[in-house]
This record gives structure tokens, C-alpha cells and sequence, in this order.
């Protein structure tokens, strides 16, 4: 290995001590919404501690071909040392606020969603629903208008029948 391959080696694993100091932060801020399932936090845990390996080897197998030396752990310590010292309260506060605008866009787009999409179509299910008992209701009318039309004048004229013919 040469020269220039091993520095570069230093300087990508001190980048990946700071990445995983990083992500580390992350992991553990958004760890309070699963700490309740005992499994589910064992099972993220070791999810994401083998993913940060392969994401670290996999950066040192493109750098050297994979080849593993003492001083590739001492700086990727190194990185991470650096984060927790240098970087830990600057990174937080910036993802805390990182946190805020993605939530406050994300509910800005469901207001927004709910607003031009499923308001309008519980107002217009509701205006078809008065438009169809109003129907409903206009056309009993105009049916038992028509009925008593009908029916009084059959009525009478019964009666009147009725009334004509002997009681015996």
C-alpha cells in the first residue's frame, strides 16, 4: 500500500468517525419512538450498527481494497472523538432544527392536501347527499299532490255512487 493510499485511508475513516458520531446522534434521537417495544429496539440496534459497519467498510474497500490495520480503527476513533468534542452540539441543534422544518412541512402539505383535496370532496359528498334527499322528499310531494288530486275527485264521485244505489 503507498503512501498517498494510506493517508487517504486516514482521512476517509477520521470522515467516517465523524460520520458515525453523526449518525449515532440521529439514532438515538429518533430511538425514543420505538423504546417502548423491548424487540423492535434490539432489532434497530443491531440493524443499525451492522449497516454503519458495511457503510464504513465498504468506503475503506474503495479506498485500500479492504484491507484492515490498526490504524484504521485508531482513526475512525479518532473521527468520532473529534465529533463528540468539536461538532456533538452543533450537529444536534442543527438537526433539531433540521427535525422542525421537515415537520412543519410535512404538516403545511397535509393542511394543504387536506384542504384542496379532501375538504372539497366532503363538501360536494354532502351537497349531493341534500341534493338527493331533496329530490327524494320534492318527489313524495309531487306524488301525493298527485294522489289527492286523483283520489278526492274518485272520492266524491264514489260517494255520490254510493249513495245512489238502494240500502238493500
Amino acid at each position: 500500500m503507498t503512501l498517498s493510499v494510506q493517508f487517504l485511508t486516514m482521512v476517509s475513516m477520521i470522515a467516517g468517525g465523524l460520520y458515525l458520531g453523526m449518525a449515532l446522534d440521529t439514532f438515538r434521537r429518533f430511538q425514543k419512538h420505538w423504546k417502548r417495544n423491548v424487540i423492535l429496539v434490539y432489532v434497530m440496534e443491531v440493524f443499525f450498527w451492522l449497516t454503519q459497519v458495511f457503510i464504513l467498510y465498504y468506503v475503506l474497500f474503495r479506498i485500500n481494497a479492504g484491507e484492515l490495520r490498526f490504524y484504521v480503527f485508531a482513526a475512525c476513533l479518532l473521527g468520532f472523538s473529534a465529533y463528540q468534542v468539536f461538532a456533538k452540539n452543533l450537529y444536534k441543534r442543527l438537526l433539531e432544527r433540521v427535525i422542525f422544518i421537515i415537520a412543519s412541512i410535512y404538516k403545511f402539505l397535509y393542511r394543504l392536501v387536506k384542504a384542496i383535496i379532501f375538504t372539497p370532496i366532503k363538501y360536494i359528498t354532502q351537497l349531493l347527499v341534500a341534493v338527493i334527499i331533496f329530490l327524494f322528499n320534492t318527489t313524495l310531494l309531487v306524488v301525493g299532490f298527485v294522489l289527492k288530486c286523483v283520489y278526492f275527485p274518485l272520492k266524491w264521485i264514489f260517494i255520490r255512487i254510493y249513495r245512489l244505489l238502494p240500502k238493500k
